[in-house]
């Protein structure tokens, strides 16, 4: 395994110990970036939803499921999942947690690397893959993405972007909550189009500009709850926008159609 994988088990590891999880000064600071996802919902509402309609009785692949929160989901719904990590950390977390949530029977995880799949060709109907690209090399990701799925299946992708000034700031002010990889492969319009070489279509959807500017009042109650909900309404005209969309934080993309 080279360096560069290897940093990534470490670091992903680590963030997700016992160690850090217990010490709240230090969980604090590997986890400092989670007040934004507070006022993300629009763009992972999107991703549940059209998975929801897609994946009961369903072979599913979950790239990079972390401790598994996005298999139980698809596992409630009707899913056969797989969820796959290059961490251990977040695989021994993701069986554990499946039996406190009772789908362990509907799961299974394996430790594995996404740039070298151990699975047979045309295994899965869905692929989802939650944050994870810019983790990885994701031109050697595809060619094995298109290998493992089906001939009709569908992959759907849900990855930060590169282009907004304030964004690229922040990244650059908080270097410990990313590895080096991850900070110099924040996607860009060529790799969320990348897919085109192996699949006919790629279509995405841009969430998260405006709402941003609800985080500091996310603990306002009622003043929190209008606020984001009028400035997500903003954000879904806005982010329709030629170039103006690339300047979301966020983006969604649904992969179809495999070339096969």
């Amino acid at each position: 395994m080279d360096g560069r994988k290897q940093k990534e088990i470490e670091f992903h590891n680590l963030v997700r110990s016992e160690e850090v999880a217990k010490d709240k000064k230090e969980y604090d600071y590997y986890h400092s970036n989670r007040k934004f996802y507070d006022v993300a919902r629009t763009g992972y509402r999107f991703q549940e939803n059209w998975l929801k309609q897609r994946c009961r009785g369903k072979k599913v692949l979950v790239f990079g499921c972390g401790e598994g929160a996005e298999s139980f989901f698809l596992a409630k719904n009707g899913a056969e999942v797989t969820g796959i990590d290059i961490a251990d950390g977040a695989i021994q977390r993701a069986k554990q947690n499946a039996v406190k949530q009772g789908v362990d029977n509907k799961c299974s995880f394996l430790v594995m690397d996404a740039e070298n799949l151990q699975f047979k060709e045309s295994t899965f109907d869905l692929i989802t893959v939650s944050g994870v690209i810019h983790h990885i090399d994701f031109s050697k990701a595809l060619p094995e993405m298109l290998r493992v799925i089906k001939p009709k299946g569908e992959i759907i992708c849900i990855e930060p972007l590169k282009y907004n000034p304030i964004f690229q700031l922040y990244r650059k002010l908080t270097p410990h909550l990313r590895t080096e990889w991850e900070a110099k492969h924040i996607l860009g319009r060529k790799e969320v189009y990348m897919p085109k070489k192996y699949f006919k279509k790629v279509k995405p959807h841009f969430f998260y500009l405006f709402v941003l500017l609800t985080v500091p009042f996310r603990k306002t109650g009622i003043f929190f709850n209008s606020s984001l909900y009028f400035l997500e309404v903003i954000d879904s005209i806005i982010l329709k926008l030629p170039f103006i969309k690339w300047l979301a934080w966020q983006v969604v993309f649904t992969i179809s159609e495999p070339k096969k």
